[in-house]
């Protein structure tokens, strides 16, 4: 029970998880059932309905936020670190907005960047020191699933359509964001967005090792990751206005 409240920085060795072993394909594969049922469900509710579904998975997003905050805060362990300056963090900001203010530019960078941000996240955890019945664990599990299922919801509906246009405004916005965030890293001594140096592991640390410096991979990096989100979105319009679906499922 003790190791519950424990943190990555106080768990012992050897109790966590392995990287694609059991526990972490279980915690996956419940995470893709929840986003499909959920985006199952929300597709065929009316616009109310989906506006109180849409709270209430944003609400249950920031409060996750804040209930890690407080329980780091009980432990003693919270820092500057911790405030939500990282790319999920900012996500999380994102939707919250999202639940007042609904903006075509922000609802694509979901799209663009929660998805593909949190998904990694999901994949290669950097939590596997700690035990899956953890509450950083669940909590860190949870809460990336959560916001990669909160962008779905949007593009499965029909209500957010991401294509070209908005890919310029989307990475401008982030930059906006960087700016001002990298001199909060200048001011706290962090690494928010890893706009100082990347982690082990990161793909940007091979950038560092050839170029020199891990933020060349950021221009080069961005655009891929934003044309393999368009890629399956164009290619399922496509087929739509060339009427594959309606004809494969009539001749079915």
């Amino acid at each position: 029970m003790i190791m519950f409240f424990m943190t990555k920085d106080t768990i012992p060795e050897g109790v966590g998880f392995r990287t694609f072993g059991p526990m972490h394909l279980i915690w996956l594969a419940c995470t893709i059932l929840c986003i499909i049922a959920a985006a199952v469900l929300y597709k065929r509710l009316d616009d109310k309905k989906r506006r109180v579904m849409r709270i209430v998975i944003g609400s249950v997003i920031v409060l996750l936020e804040i209930a890690k905050d407080v329980f780091h805060g009980i432990v003693g362990e919270f820092g500057v670190g911790y405030l939500p300056l990282h790319l999920c963090g900012i996500n999380i900001l994102l939707i919250a907005f999202d639940l007042f203010k609904q903006n075509n530019t922000v609802r694509n960078f979901l799209y663009y960047f929660s998805i593909a941000g949190a998904s990694l996240a999901l994949l290669f955890p950097n939590w596997t020191t700690l035990p899956c019945w953890n509450f950083s664990c669940i909590h860190s599990f949870s809460i990336h699933g959560l916001l990669v299922m909160y962008p779905i919801l949007l593009v499965s509906s029909g209500e957010v359509r991401p294509d070209l246009k908005t890919m310029p405004k989307c990475i401008l916005l982030l930059i906006g964001l960087a700016i001002p965030i990298y001199f909060v890293n200048l001011a706290f001594d962090t690494n928010f967005m890893f706009l100082m140096r990347p982690d082990k592991g990161n793909p940007l640390e091979l950038f560092e090792q050839l170029l020199g410096s891990h933020l060349w991979g950021f221009p080069i990096l961005l655009p891929v990751v934003m044309f393999i989100m368009y890629l399956p979105l164009f290619l399922v319009n496509k087929l739509r206005r060339q009427g594959v679906f309606s004809r494969f499922f009539i001749n079915g």
